[in-house]
This record gives structure tokens, C-alpha cells and sequence, in this order.
């Protein structure tokens, strides 16, 4: 019926997201959506299991039916859960958009079991490990190295506000749009205004956030902002956007040591430290594979 079909704003009010994002969602197929003319419409039973869902995981843990819960953002993660979803004598891998700082925390708490990460930390001047270390205290995890990815600024076309670096937004006039909290780039960013000594308060559209890579890269496009951060790949796709790059990131998965013999996780472990993940991830974006498959045990 017509009462249970929804608007993507309708859906956005109920998730408690941005309309963009509710867009996001639909485009990696985790909600269904339906053309009706020229719009899409979201079944009000489709979002109440997408609901539920969040739920079961947050005060649950992860599915009963023994599927595996894989949290990260990046697009390869898609590729890994589908290809290892596939493979015979695997579990479903189940996929959380969760930001890096909060993917480690689901794994900690036990409400996720394979959690991903790109986290920079400015006073060893490293990825990844410190947070690790500290936010699994106690747990004897695998890590594998994925890839490596350059981030950096989105600027409009022609970088019409001259922008050169972070130490721009010291100006206070140049606007910026944000990631959320707990994900890699804010808190790259965050680090970064530290160490330069930059108020955040001070800086137009530091409290603006949108959920991933592409959706900050638009807002540029469209001039909604001057500045916003993410990985080169996004600015590729984007037509308006020009990328100045910062450093080079390591994305990282992380697990318990103590399941690296059950069979999805040897599984998961054979196909990321082979040829065969390099070929499928080297064909999707402007990845550095340098260090993919490296396997470090903390």
C-alpha cells in the first residue's frame, strides 16, 4: 500500500541519518528500494528489519544463525565479504559500515568479529597499532594488511580558495564539511588541528558531517564547502573536485587470534594473503598493494 512506501527523507527521520546517507545505503544494496516514476520509495517493512537488525547487534552480539559480522567502510570490504561469503564450507559474512574507532569497540564489546582499521597516530607517526593495542587491551589479535590509499583534501575545481595544506583552515574563513566521529579521517584530521594548533571552534562547517568518502566529495563539487578530507579514489569519481594529497594510509583488518583456525576465518586469511585478492582489489581504485597480505600478530 502506498502509506508503507516511503520517501528517502522519511527513511533518513527514521534511521536518524542524512538523506545522502539513506542514498549510500541503498546503493550497497543494504536497503531495497523501489523506481516509482522518477522516485525511489523504501518499504516501511524492509527499514523495520533494518531497524531490528541494528538492534540485535547492538544489545545481542553478533547473528545467532553463526554469520560473521565485518566492520569497515572502504568499497573493498564488499569484495572480500562477497567473495569469502561464496567459498565452500564458509559462513555468511555480514557487512556493519562502522567507522575505524568504533569498529574496534564493536569488537572489544563482541558485538562484531572482524573489525577493520585506518588509524593515524601523530606521536609514534604510525597506522593502526597503537589504537589496536589500546582499544583491545588484553586480546591477542591477527592483523592483515589490506592496502594502502592516499588521503588528502578535496578542493573545488581551480582551487579557487588557494588552499595548500590543513594549516589553511586557520584562516577562519575557509568552510569545511566533516566526517563523524570515530572514523579514520576525522580523526587524522583531528590530530593534524592539534599538533598545527588550530581551534576547531574557530573553523566554518567543523561540526557538518557526512557519513563517507563520496558524500564529502560532492558537497565540494557543489560548493557547499571549500574543504573537506578523504581518499583519492572518491575524488576520481567525482566530477568537480580536485585532490591534494596529504600521506599514504594503511587499512588494516584485525580479528581474535584465538579463531584463526575456524574454517571461514582460514579461509578469509588464505584469500587476503593471495594473488587473487591483489588482481580484484588492484582493478578498483588508485590502491597502493606494496604491503597487501602482511600478516602481524600483537
Amino acid at each position: 500500500m502506498a502509506q508503507d512506501l516511503l520517501t528517502a527523507q522519511e527513511a533518513a527521520e527514521l534511521l536518524k541519518v542524512k538523506k545522502a546517507t539513506v542514498y549510500e545505503m541503498i546503493k550497497r544494496g543494504e536497503i531495497p528500494a523501489v523506481k516509482i516514476g522518477k522516485q525511489l520509495r523504501i518499504d516501511r517493512s524492509d527499514l523495520q528489519k533494518k531497524l531490528r537488525g541494528q538492534e540485535d547487534r547492538e544489545q545481542n552480539g553478533p547473528p545467532a544463525d553463526g554469520s560473521i559480522v565485518l566492520c569497515g567502510q572502504d568499497n573493498c570490504l564488499n569484495i572480500i565479504a562477497n567473495h569469502v561469503t561464496m567459498m565452500p564450507g564458509a559462513v555468511p559474512v555480514l557487512r556493519s559500515y562502522a567507522g575505524s574507532y568504533n569498529s574496534l569497540h564493536q569488537l572489544y564489546q563482541g558485538t562484531a568479529d572482524i573489525a577493520t582499521s585506518h588509524l593515524w597516530d601523530e606521536e609514534t607517526g604510525t597506522y593502526n597499532f597503537p589504537f589496536i593495542t589500546r582499544l583491545l587491551p588484553g586480546m591477542p589479535v591477527m592483523v592483515i594488511r589490506l592496502l594502502g590509499r592516499k588521503m588528502g583534501i578535496y578542493t573545488g575545481r581551480g582551487n579557487p580558495r588557494k588552499i595548500n595544506g590543513i594549516g589553511s583552515l586557520a584562516s577562519g574563513t575557509v568552510r569545511m564539511i566533516n566526517r563523524e566521529k570515530g572514523s579514520g579521517t576525522r580523526i587524522l584530521l583531528d590530530q593534524k588541528l592539534k599538533t598545527l594548533g588550530i581551534d576547531r571552534r574557530l573553523i566554518p562547517g567543523y561540526e557538518r558531517e557526512y557519513s563517507n568518502h563520496l558524500s564529502i566529495a560532492g558537497a565540494v563539487a557543489r560548493g557547499e564547502a571549500d574543504f573537506g578530507m578523504g581518499a583519492e579514489s572518491a575524488a576520481r569519481q567525482v566530477d568537480g573536485v580536485e585532490f591534494i594529497p596529504i600521506q599514504t594510509e594503511w587499512y588494516d583488518l584485525v580479528f581474535p587470534r584465538e579463531r584463526r583456525e575456524e574454517p571461514t576465518f582460514r579461509l578469509l586469511t588464505e584469500y587476503l594473503t593471495g594473488p587473487e585478492f591483489r588482481e580484484e582489489i588492484a582493478a578498483t581504485g588508485p590502491y597502493d598493494m606494496s604491503q597487501t597480505g602482511q600478516v602481524f600478530y600483537l
